[in-house]
């Protein structure tokens, strides 16, 4: 009899190469359900080699994924929904991650309370076409309130540095940033209460993204890349110190420099439990079941939103968005969450 040659053996089981592209500068430890399952093997018990890459911007990923530079997107709802209302793009949530984590950040002693509080005031911003602006806007908009006739200024002042010391210097009275960045804040010695109008979570925000050829093609591929997020956002949840050495192993220059051990793992245990918030809303707000689980009446929500902030015009129906997969999403959580929990508690993996 003749047998196969190794070489083919080999080949064959060659895991295949999948581009996944972030919508984030920098991949910190406020990712770990993208960062976590390369250090933990979950998509290459899968079969997949997976690229993750930070790219900048939401809708630039998306400009990678319709060129066929990467499989996957891990992005920003609004981006997906503008990208197919506007754009016309076949682009899919493949599973809702987490929540809209804006917030308004002021000083703990401040006297603004609500937005109303806003009146007259300075706030510093990434930038004015920011969705915080159109968020906040949106919500001074159910009051009867418009950012002109308050007396609302805006300063754009990016990432980093900056805003701190615009807080610091009194140039703005509060900052509107998602919640790695005020996490950011506080690590930089700002002592910050957050405001968040109840609508603002109702959002569905970060999610794995891909386009419909993908998912009409290779369905099997894009549940196994979804399942993989789903257990890194188990394992996340369970323990993040964990997941922040993990981290710290795999991506050595993302770890804060210039401090001591101690502090460098409360600066990062800020960033990673301000997006584990996000995630864990995102469950509940998604059903509370199945991870990744995606409702379409949220889509829905955000997308009247989008058409009232006037960045879109016009709609879709809200499960277009969604892969249509049979079974996607017992498919995607068939997996014991209770072994990766376990797994997570002892973290044997960052001994």
């Amino acid at each position: 009899m003749v047998g196969t040659p190794v070489s083919c053996l080999a080949e064959a089981k060659q895991p295949r190469h999948v581009v996944l592209a972030v919508g984030t500068s920098v991949l910190n430890v406020g990712y770990p359900m993208v960062t976590l399952p390369l250090s933990l093997g979950y998509w290459t018990e899968e079969g997949y080699d997976v690229d993750v890459q930070p790219v900048g911007s939401s809708l630039q990923a998306i400009q990678l994924l319709v060129a066929g530079n990467a499989d996957f997107v891990q992005a920003n709802a609004s981006a997906i929904i503008q990208s197919a209302v506007t754009n016309k793009l076949p682009v899919r949530v493949v599973m809702a991650n987490g929540v809209t984590d804006w917030s308004i950040a002021v000083p703990v002693d401040s006297k603004i309370r609500t937005i109303a509080d806003l009146r007259g005031r300075t706030i510093g911003v990434f930038s004015v076409v920011s969705a915080g602006v159109s968020l906040l806007q949106h919500s001074l908009k159910q009051q009867g309130i418009t950012v002109e006739s308050a007396g609302i200024s805006f300063l754009p002042l990016g990432l980093g540095a900056p805003p701190v010391q615009a807080m610091r210097r009194g140039q703005v009275d509060a900052l509107i940033y998602w919640a790695p960045g005020v996490a950011s804040f506080r690590n930089a010695g700002l002592e910050l209460r957050e405001i968040v109008p109840p609508e603002w979570r109702t959002y569905p925000d970060y999610s794995l993204g891909t386009l419909q050829r993908s998912i009409s093609s290779d369905p099997d591929m894009v549940v196994a890349i979804a399942r993989g997020i789903a257990k890194a956002t188990v394992y996340a949840l369970a323990n993040p110190e964990c997941a922040v050495r993990i981290h710290w192993r795999r991506f050595p220059d993302t770890k804060p420099s210039g401090v001591d051990d101690e502090t460098a793992m409360r600066m990062d245990l800020n960033t990673i439990n301000a997006q584990l918030s996000t995630l864990a809303d995102g469950f509940r707000l998604n059903g509370g079941r199945q991870w990744g689980a995606t409702d379409p009446a949220g889509l829905a929500r955000l997308q009247n939103f989008l058409n009232e902030a006037g960045i879109i015009s016009g709609s879709l129906p809200a499960d277009s968005y969604l892969t249509a997969i049979p079974d996607f999403y017992d498919r995607v959580n068939d997996f014991d969450a209770e072994k990766i929990r376990a797994a997570a508690r002892t973290c044997e993996v960052a001994q």
